[in-house]
C-alpha cells in the first residue's frame, strides 16, 4: 500500500507543479502583453511629440533636429508631387479615351488579320542548297 500512496502523492505533486507552471506562464504572458501595450503608448507619445515639434518648429528647427525635419519636408514634397502625378494619370485616360480605343481597335484588327493569314498559309518545302552545295 505504501507504493500506491507514494504514486498518488507523486501524481498530485506533478499536477500541482503543472498548475503552478501554467499560472506562472499565464502571468508572464499577461505582463508581456501589458508591456507591449505600454511600449505602444510610448511610441504614440513620441510620434505626437515629433508632430507637435515639426508643426511648431519644422521650418526653423534646432540644429540637432534639422536633418530629420528636412527629411520630413522633402518626403511631404515628394508625396504632393506624386499625388499631382496620380491626378494627371487618372485624368489622362479620359482625355485620350477615343484615341486609345481607336488604337486598340487597329491593333486587334492587325492581330486578326495576321492570324487569318497564318491559318491560310501553305507549308513550304525545304529549300534546296544553291551554287554547287548539292551533294552528289
Amino acid at each position: 500500500m505504501d507504493f500506491l500512496e507514494e504514486l498518488k502523492d507523486t501524481a498530485i505533486d506533478l499536477a500541482q507543479s503543472g498548475v503552478n507552471k501554467s499560472r506562472q506562464l499565464a502571468e508572464i504572458a499577461r505582463l508581456n502583453l501589458a508591456n507591449t501595450a505600454e511600449e505602444s503608448a510610448i511610441r504614440k507619445a513620441y510620434q505626437e511629440i515629433g508632430r507637435l515639434y515639426y508643426a511648431e518648429r519644422g521650418m526653423a528647427p534646432e540644429a540637432a533636429y534639422a536633418a530629420l525635419c528636412e527629411k520630413i519636408t522633402a518626403s511631404r514634397t515628394t508625396i504632393e508631387e506624386n499625388k499631382a502625378r496620380i491626378a494627371q494619370v487618372k485624368a489622362a485616360p479620359k482625355e485620350n479615351a477615343p484615341e486609345e480605343a481607336a488604337s486598340e481597335a487597329t491593333t486587334e484588327e492587325a492581330k486578326e488579320e495576321s492570324a487569318g493569314e497564318e491559318s491560310t498559309r501553305q507549308p513550304t518545302a525545304p529549300q534546296e542548297p544553291q551554287d554547287g552545295d548539292k551533294p552528289e
